[in-house]
């Protein structure tokens, strides 16, 4: 991160949710990330979109800062993950996979250690608790062990820590991809009515997904910007699914 600044931007609700300028990571002599620029507009809803292996996964890692940059730069609310890492993490937050909740902890329970590890405590955690479990329709279940709810209703706790201290960019990975139609659907609502209130940027490789919760996508194919606009005008094509598809004569892609 040669020649980026840590001081504070001078207007951060100018700058765009998140810019990437030539942003390369390497595994060894795998390019996972290659040369990719990309600008996410603030309070969007964005899909990051590709096959299995394209890259989607590390370049949310080098957008959170658990990743650094083998070359290039990306910036979030106008700041660096990696030297800006606590500023960056106050205005992120992520929808992990539901395998990454606590079972053994009934909800309440969970949100208050999700809150206090955001740095809430007192009135400010006991308020954001009952905004996010009013938001995501919890109250019946608070009481109730994690583990022991259907996978839908874990997404909707998923999604509800993520917003415990109203970030203005969430990173929601692969939402639904476990779930059956009906808890499907009960996600996709909760993330819509996100929508226009901050920044969504959900990384999914299902296409009707894009189409129902993204006003915009990119597309990446081995780590390489293939495409990226309107939803309509990127999946709208006659043949979408070129998109995903290898390059002739390419190599099979790792999973990134």
């Amino acid at each position: 991160m040669a020649g980026e600044s840590a001081t504070t931007p001078s207007s951060s609700a100018a700058c765009p949710a998140v810019e990437a300028v030539g942003l390369t990571r390497r595994f060894g002599a795998r390019v996972a990330v290659d040369g990719l620029d990309l600008t996410i507009p603030r309070n969007a809803a964005f899909g990051l979109l590709g096959a299995n292996g394209a890259g989607k996964t590390t370049f949310l890692r080098l957008v959170t800062g658990l990743l650094l940059p083998s070359r290039g730069t990306v910036r979030v609310n106008g700041r660096c993950p990696v030297r800006e890492a606590r500023a960056v993490q106050r205005g992120l937050g992520f929808a992990m996979e539901t395998g990454r909740l606590y079972p053994e902890l009934r909800v309440a329970g969970f949100l208050r250690f999700a809150g206090s590890a955001r740095g809430l405590s007192g009135k400010a955690l006991a308020d954001a608790i009952e905004r996010v479990v009013d938001a995501f329709s919890l109250g019946s279940v608070t009481q109730r062990l994690v583990g022991h709810l259907s996978k839908g209703t874990q997404q909707r706790i998923a999604l509800a820590q993520a917003l415990l201290h109203d970030p203005p960019l969430v990173i929601v990975d692969e939402p639904t991809g476990s779930l059956d139609p009906l808890q499907r659907r009960e996600v996709w609502s909760a993330l819509a009515g996100l929508v226009g209130r901050r920044t969504l940027l959900i990384c999914t490789h299902d296409l009707e997904e894009a189409r129902a919760l993204c006003a915009r996508v990119a597309v990446l194919r081995a780590g390489q910007l293939v495409a990226e606009g309107a939803t309509d005008a990127v999946l709208g094509g006659a043949d979408t699914l070129s998109l995903f598809r290898p390059a002739p004569g390419a190599a099979p892609e790792p999973r990134a």
